[in-house]
């Protein structure tokens, strides 16, 4: 038993833990045993949203007024107790959320990471001085915080994305209002606590359970300056476009549909290593996941040969079996896609190479896939195209390095591409090419560092990155003054 355990079902609004105002409530399973209930978690909706946005109101101008050189002390503090309280939220990660115990466990070092870099940030929040036109007169420019800003997260990475989000608009003065995602509470929970123990004034985070009902109301709500989303593309379109008439400042971060390019020059060892630690990492389950291998054909099928071998050997498991290669997908709608599209891609003539159904053998009662390798994938099929989300893996030809280019551009996302070459001119000519945002060479194509702007190119991003110092131009606004003298 956490200290959070009597909790479960409770918002934190202002200085309180309370119910929602329903008294609704949702339950929360274990994706790996079905058996295993979490707990009930509150089902909120406008009146709790109103609450929150208004303890973050009357908490914005003490909590501004404080600077970001105090307000990092804040950051330093939870820094401390999550590393003390790391075991305990790494178990609540692989419970809820289904990814391996070592996989949460690295989940909560990107957190550490991403709270040492921000607090760290506080002696940066600065303009510049520039030149007057006029004798005896200054010119420079600053920050000021946006104000109350919603945060709305998703279940895949339920503690370092929504770290990414509070931990700057703590430091940069904002107030928040985090609505986490319906399938991941607890660890949102033990989040909220964890910066409560740290001493965060009250009203200055507030956690608000729930689904699309707490999730419009934030997004409409007349007092909330900005919007940080991160989850689906059609749910971050909605959300622009509600929020859109009242000039709402937005930032999203949408889906993808990561590609790797593998030339006939590579280190097909190295290759493999990559695409499968890209690919099947959390069971495909993140936005910059590779879900697209665009190879060579003078090398494709020395490529297949190592990519069947690799992942016809991973072991599919729960998390807390400590020798599991491959951890269930969320819950049965993931579980769906994943089989649908798999069965949609041999409609359009790709083939199995290994894996494409449920796991089930020797398996708790849970949503499990196993590792998928689809070759001969038409490069514009829709299991090509369209996000998946989950253990399933395109093997696409193409005659060449421009041909690779031209495939990998062809999609409406642009979140991460990697190629993989030993001609360096080849190389810096791709990462000229790419349309994404985050871009690899010879490693494994997801996320990269929490001082790295964590970022997509079209239909993936709208608005500033975050983890980087360009986060900032989403939860602060510019001011100039000039001063005479």
């Amino acid at each position: 038993m956490t200290a959070i355990d009597s909790r479960l079902a409770l918002n934190y609004i202002g200085e309180t833990w309370q119910s929602s105002e329903s008294g609704l409530t949702r339950t929360n399973i274990n994706p790996g045993d079905v058996s295993d209930t979490i707990g009930e978690f509150a089902e909120s909706g406008a009146p709790d949203i109103d609450a929150a946005v208004l303890a973050a109101k009357e908490a914005l101008p003490s909590w501004r007024e404080l600077g970001p050189i105090k307000r990092a002390e804040f950051l330093r503090r939870a820094e401390r107790i999550l590393e003390a309280r790391a075991e305990e939220v790494a178990s609540a990660i692989s419970r809820e959320q289904g990814k391996l115990l070592k996989e949460s466990r690295g989940e909560v070092k990107r957190a550490l990471a991403i709270l040492d870099f921000t607090a760290g940030e506080a002696r940066r929040l600065n303009g510049v001085t520039t030149p007057a036109e006029e004798a005896r007169t200054w010119a420079m420019t600053f920050r000021v915080p946006l104000g109350v800003v919603g945060l709305v997260t998703p279940w895949n990475f339920p503690l370092a994305i929504p770290m990414w989000k509070v931990a700057p608009a703590l430091l940069a003065g904002c107030t928040s209002v985090f609505k986490p995602s319906p399938f991941t509470p607890l660890t949102a929970a033990l989040l909220q606590d964890i910066f409560n123990e740290a001493g965060v004034p009250a009203g200055v985070l507030n956690l608000v359970q729930g689904d699309r009902a707490a999730g419009e109301a934030l997004v409409a709500h007349p007092d909330v300056a900005g919007i940080s989303f991160t989850g689906s593309l059609a749910i971050g379109s909605a959300i622009n476009s509600a929020a859109a008439p009242r000039l709402a400042r937005m930032q999203l971060e949408l889906g993808g549909k990561n590609a790797v390019l593998v030339l006939d020059d590579a280190d097909l060892d190295k290759a493999t290593d990559a695409i499968v630690f890209g690919a099947f990492g959390q069971a495909g389950q993140r936005c910059s996941a590779t879900s697209r291998v665009i190879v060579d054909r003078s090398v494709k099928e020395e490529l297949l040969e190592r990519l069947v071998a690799r992942v016809a050997g991973l072991k599919v498991g729960p998390a807390s079996d400590e020798t599991a290669d491959i951890c269930p997908v969320v819950n049965e709608d993931r579980l769906t896609a994943c089989l649908d599209g798999i069965e949609s891609a041999q409609i359009s003539g790709a083939k199995v190479a290994v894996g494409g159904e449920r796991a089930v053998d020797g398996l708790p009662e849970g949503y499990y896939v196993r590792p998928t390798v689809l070759r001969d994938v038409p490069w514009d099929s829709e299991i090509a195209q369209e996000e998946v989300f989950g253990p399933v893996l395109s093997v696409i030809d193409c005659d060449g390095f421009e041909d690779a280019m031209r495939i990998s551009n062809s999609v409406k996302y642009g979140m991460s591409g990697t190629i993989f070459t030993q001609s360096s001119s080849r190389a810096f000519e791709a990462l000229n090419q790419f349309e994404a945002g985050m871009l690899h060479v010879n490693r494994p194509g997801v996320g990269a560092y929490a001082h790295l702007p964590h970022m997509g190119a079209k239909a993936s991003q709208l608005g500033a990155p975050e983890c980087s110092p360009q986060v900032w131009d989403f939860y602060t606004d510019w001011r100039s003054a000039c001063i005479s003298y």
